[in-house]
């Protein structure tokens, strides 16, 4: 029997109204000895980019830091940090607020991440070896079952690993920082359209790993474009949030 979710109080402790779902499923209780600051920031991070906490909504203080187990000073130094890095609106007189990405904002994220997976998939059919297809394998083994079981999380993990191990096979360590800097914005613009994308996405992958298998750099290189950019798309073509 599935366990009962247990919802972030109608009310938090500053009396004032949350929105949004934080499951006992998805909690974090955050553990120590690593740096505080650093768990409530990437604890925080994770639940906006998995859109527990949804584009929008106001975030309180005291509520997730009782949600987290933490006092409040954390959770305010992680919350402006976010804000510097455009996770978070901090609205004068009103408080904190998830960002509301723009088309704009996604579409320029896209579009670099297009240029430098399709290159990242050149360097790995160059590279590539059994062993690493093999790998890669697994990793679409992993996103198949994902997409059987209509598991959305899960969708969104087997699709960043299955590109972060192409990423690693490049072999090039500048263009792996360059990816890793927006590996998280891509998968919280992803999250609302893994579903939708999930079949066809999944094809491409499928594509994309006989190329690699094959040596195949240039069709490497037009599969990831052409995967890449159709995600881009999809995301403009996905129903809007309210």
């Amino acid at each position: 029997m599935s366990q009962p979710v247990s919802p972030l109080p109608e009310r938090g402790p500053t009396g004032r109204r949350t929105k949004g779902t934080l499951s006992s499923a998805t909690a974090k209780r955050v553990e120590r000895p690593a740096p505080l600051r650093q768990v409530v920031y990437d604890a925080l991070a994770e639940l906006i980019i998995n859109r527990t906490l949804e584009p929008g909504q106001h975030l309180v203080e005291a509520d997730l830091a009782e949600y987290l187990g933490v006092s409040r000073q954390p959770v305010r130094e992680a919350l402006q940090r976010l804000q510097s890095e455009g996770w978070v609106d901090l609205r004068p007189a009103q408080g904190a607020f998830v960002h509301m990405p723009t088309d704009e904002e996604a579409d320029q994220l896209l579009s670099v991440r297009t240029v430098l997976e399709a290159h990242s998939a050149r360097l790995a059919a160059d590279r590539a070896g059994d062993e690493d297809v093999e790998r890669l394998w697994e990793l679409q083994k992993t996103g198949l079952e994902a997409l059987a079981a209509d598991d959305t999380e899960g969708l969104v993990a087997a699709n960043a690993a299955l590109h972060a191990f192409i990423t690693e096979l490049s072999g090039n360590t500048v263009l792996a920082e360059m990816i890793g800097m927006v590996d998280r914005r891509v998968r919280w613009y992803y999250t609302p359209i893994a579903r939708p994308r999930s079949h066809d996405a999944w094809h491409e992958h499928e594509e994309l790993i006989k190329a690699i298998a094959a040596g195949d750099t240039t069709a490497a290189e037009r599969i990831m474009n052409q995967h890449t950019e159709r995600t881009r798309q999809a995301f403009h073509e996905r129903p809007k949030e309210d």
